[in-house]
């Protein structure tokens, strides 16, 4: 009787069942992941509600785990071995084409499975496609010898490592998509995982003034924010922000808006071009804004502003982010506030979509 693997699989709009697996082959250039922790962020949320496809899938892109098994041929090349821990990015790139060569997988056509029918992407990919192991929410994954894994510094821990896929977004976006620095002002609209690691990359970088927005409900949220280096926190609920901005800024405004609201709609567009300074800003926008039939290009071309995609991380943001979990100039345990097991999937998923007492999850699968 071969040895199986549970997983949590979604099979439909917030419907996740327990499966069991077989354990797989391992090819000799192939190798297995013991799943130590599965971070959950806004986009399961998002796809957990909407599937973006009809298969189940096991979900979980944010993963950390220890090589179980490996080829030589895997361990020869990859520098690694049985035993050591690694974050795999959820990309799975082609290694051939311009962007692979870049280190920006996030741009390859094979990890694109939107258009790419064999596209495959840890966390989004079909579990009916052999050998089904492609997302984190199991206690195995199975790594082809196409994966993009980044070695755990030593004395990081598997929990704090997890979030380093939120942290390589923010300094993929803060300091390389928008060129934050020496003595940037900088908001940051929403006090998530994903905005709270812009505050850090740009705090790092040496920003001279962040200010973070929120609701209501993300009281706690900003509390973290000002903790890890945040100048002002804002409540758009309780306070005019852009009043708020001006005021702060003396009417210059900021030199970089980035979106981190998770599909939040236009409202966070439209306040990140008027905080803006007069002329030469940055906006970061990302892509759940939606329709957007009349958005204010001609003030855009007027104030000299520049807009970037928020568009994942590639290969450097990650060390960098693993190099920024394992330093001690940050509060970061703040971040991981919840964990789950395996059997509370459904659970965790709904609890980062809850309260704003909950910033990261960490899925443990063996706890």
């Amino acid at each position: 009787m071969s040895e199986k693997v549970l997983a949590a699989v979604r099979t439909g709009p917030q419907k996740t069942e327990l499966q069991e697996f077989d354990m797989p082959d391992i090819p000799d250039d192939a190798a297995l992941l013991k799943v130590e922790v599965a971070g959950i962020c806004g986009t399961d949320v998002k796809f957990y509600s909407k599937p973006p496809i009809d298969d189940p899938v096991i979900m979980g892109h944010e993963n950390i785990g220890y090589i179980a098994k490996a080829g030589k041929t895997f361990q020869k090349r990859r520098g690694l071995k049985e035993g050591d821990l690694v974050f795999a990015e959820h990309y799975v790139g082609c290694m051939n084409c311009e962007h692979c060569h870049r280190g920006d997988y996030r741009l390859c056509y094979a990890t694109d499975w939107r258009k790419n029918p064999e596209g495959l992407r840890f966390g989004y990919t079909s579990a009916k496609r052999a050998p089904h192991l492609f997302g984190g929410f199991a206690q195995y994954m199975f790594l082809p010898w196409n994966s993009v894994l980044h070695k755990v510094p030593a004395g990081l821990s598997p929990e704090l490592a997890g979030v380093v896929t939120p942290m390589a977004n923010g300094i993929q976006w803060a300091l390389f998509d928008c060129g934050v620095g020496y003595n940037s002002t900088v908001l940051v609209q929403g006090p998530g995982q994903q905005g709270l690691s812009q505050v850090v990359a740009c705090k790092q970088a040496g920003a001279s003034l962040i200010i973070v927005t929120g609701t209501s409900k993300d009281a706690k949220r900003l509390d973290v924010a000002r903790k890890l280096g945040a100048d002002y926190v804002i409540d758009v609920e309780k306070e005019d922000p852009i009043e708020r901005i001006r005021e702060i800024t003396s009417g210059e405004g900021v030199d970089v808006a980035l979106d981190c609201t998770a599909g939040a709609g236009t409202i966070p567009v439209l306040l990140g071009i008027e905080a803006l300074k007069r002329k030469g800003g940055t906006l970061l926008i990302q892509g759940e804004v939606g329709d957007f039939p009349n958005f204010p290009l001609a003030k855009i071309a007027n104030k000299y502003i520049t807009v970037k995609a928020a568009r994942g991380h590639n290969f450097q943001s990650c060390e960098l982010a693993l190099q920024q979990l394992n330093s001690d100039r940050f509060p970061l345990d703040l971040i991981t506030t919840h964990r789950f097991g395996l059997q509370d999937t459904d659970k965790a998923i709904r609890a980062v979509g809850g309260s704003g007492d909950v910033i990261h999850v960490s899925l443990m699968p063996w706890q």
